[in-house]
């Protein structure tokens, strides 16, 4: 594939649906935080409060700069709706509060019935591609996680343009010289906010758990490795994504891109626009300037900048310059599905070569391609594999190498219902079907009526996560056997409906090429100097 399509197939995201209203939900008592008195509802036993702002609106003078201190209110904020979704051009987000640039709230919900409880924190990072998304999608809910006894935190943080574009002169406002993360400086200013104020809904700030998938898995990733995490979480839980690839302009699959090669591109399209400066482009209004961005997925994306992202991540975990906490992470077993492949094998070869150059035989050894639907499942394993199954693989090595935190690894396998007359042996679980099980919202993604293996699995997945949550280890009564990845022959879970049970890595030898591959490309690698 292309460099660009390479990325859309890596940054694209299908968790787009419908937000419920809050039928049959009732008043309840008041918290207090550091900006004033909350009032959410109860649900079902639990207590939410949704939309409470974490940091003062990102609008005006305040656009492309880091979050800043939420304003005080006074009497009692209600908290029963969700806040606006962030501005995006996600037309699936039409059913979810307006997208608006004012989008930085946070959602909780929690089974505790006082402040001195102290129950474990799940943190949620929506994905999306770091440019669409939303806490308010049905999926994203969390009041099933938390009957399992956690408090569930889900956070909005700014998206495409507005949190990612980055800009010599920006970059020149900062006393640390960057620009460009401040939709990962929102997720740092989320869980501060954290620390500060959710022992008031029963949540113990030194238990709190990151959790993210596809982008959001990224950007726990990112927060592991960013000194300006340090101490804000104890554990972190990525489903299918990571970013441990080397710095690169022409950066592709499981790789990162320098602040540099993201300010020029930035210089060259205001230019482009007839725009000439960043005061003039604060003025636009963000419904224009989201109308005026070029129309690639990873135009905006997070940068190595030095400060928020110190470096190339693969070198910060061989040197254990990382938060060393206890690590759940994995991918599926067909995350190409989503994506699809090119039409024809003769396609796929090109596609090959063009990526992947002196490598390209050793990828096509291990990932043949064709026409059947056997050999088209290889062709999208080279993208499950590139994007994430290379990154978690990464990721639970180096950590096992360099960390004292143990690591769980998991390989999805449950595939979602298939096409009438598809066949089950060439068709796996693709990007983003684990997530109707972790969050037990069963109908999601166009689902058919849930059955009963599909509850037990839900029950079973919600039960690893919440135990992680609350011990650093998944296992518990009643469940297979889940061994942390270490030892000469490590041991990933694979989940199935059918049978869960803990097994080899699967295709080893085509994430070995891909590891010489991205090894090849660190060798020339941009270098980031710690600002």
């Amino acid at each position: 594939m292309k460099i660009c399509a390479a990325f859309m197939l890596l940054l694209l995201m299908p968790c787009f649906s419908r937000s419920n209203s809050n039928v049959g939900s009732a008043s309840v008592e008041t918290v207090r935080v550091e900006g004033g008195l909350l009032r959410g509802t109860t649900e079902d036993g639990l207590r939410v409060y949704r939309g409470i702002p974490y940091a003062a609106p990102p609008v005006g003078d305040l656009r492309w700069r880091p979050p800043q201190p939420a304003p005080k209110w006074e009497g009692v904020r209600a908290s029963d709706q969700f806040g606006r979704a962030c501005i995006q051009t996600n037309q699936a987000i039409a059913n979810l509060p307006s997208p608006s640039e004012d989008c930085l709230y946070l959602n909780v919900w929690t089974p505790a019935k006082n402040a001195g409880e102290k129950l474990p924190v799940l943190f949620w990072i929506h994905g999306g591609g770091f440019v669409a998304g939303a806490p308010a999608e049905q999926l994203y809910h969390g009041e099933w996680l938390t009957k399992k006894g956690v408090v569930f935190v889900s956070v909005g943080y700014r998206l495409g343009v507005f949190g990612f574009l980055a800009h010599p002169e920006l970059s020149a406002e900062s006393p640390h010289h960057v620009s460009g993360n401040y939709g990962i400086l929102d997720m740092i200013a989320g869980l501060r906010w954290v620390q500060k104020n959710i022992a008031a809904f029963g949540g113990d700030p030194t238990k709190v758990t990151i959790q993210g998938e596809s982008a959001g898995a990224a950007a726990v990733s990112i927060l592991c490795a960013s000194p300006l995490a340090k101490g804000l979480f104890r554990g972190a839980i990525a489903e299918s994504g990571g970013t441990f690839g080397p710095v690169r302009a022409d950066a592709s699959f499981g790789e990162s891109e320098p602040l540099a090669s993201a300010e020029k591109r930035t210089v060259e399209w205001l230019s482009s626009v007839g725009i000439s400066n960043i005061t003039e482009l604060r003025k636009i209004r963000a419904e224009k300037l989201q109308t005026m961005i070029p129309r690639q997925l990873a135009w905006a994306r997070p940068n190595t900048d030095g400060w928020v992202i110190r470096g190339d991540q693969y070198k910060e975990y061989e040197s254990h310059q990382y938060n060393d906490v206890p690590v759940l992470t994995g991918y599926n077993s067909d995350e190409g599905l989503l994506f699809g492949s090119p039409k024809s094998k003769e396609a796929y070869i090109q596609s090959v070569r063009d990526r992947y150059h002196e490598f390209a035989d050793k990828i096509l050894a291990a990932y043949p391609g064709g026409d059947t639907p056997m050999e088209k499942w290889t062709e999208r394993n080279l993208t499950r594999d590139s994007a994430f199954g290379w990154n978690a693989w990464t990721w639970a090595r180096l950590q096992v190498k360099t960390g004292k935190s143990k690591v769980f690894l998991y390989f999805f396998e449950e595939p979602a219902e298939l096409p009438a007359g598809a066949d089950p042996r060439a068709n796996g679980a693709r990007h983003a079907s684990e997530l109707p099980y972790v969050f037990r919202q069963l109908r999601e993604h166009d689902r058919a009526a849930p059955t009963p293996k599909d509850e037990a699995l839900s029950d079973m997945m919600r039960t690893y996560w919440t135990n992680f949550a609350k011990t650093g280890d998944p296992n518990g009564k009643g469940l297979p056997e889940w061994p942390a990845y270490n030892g000469p022959k490590p041991q990933v879970l694979h989940i199935d409906a059918g049978k869960t049970e803990a097994g080899p890595l699967v295709n080893e030898n085509g994430l070995e090429v891909l590891d010489q591959y991205f090894a090849s490309r660190r060798k020339d690698e941009v270098k980031t100097a710690t600002r």
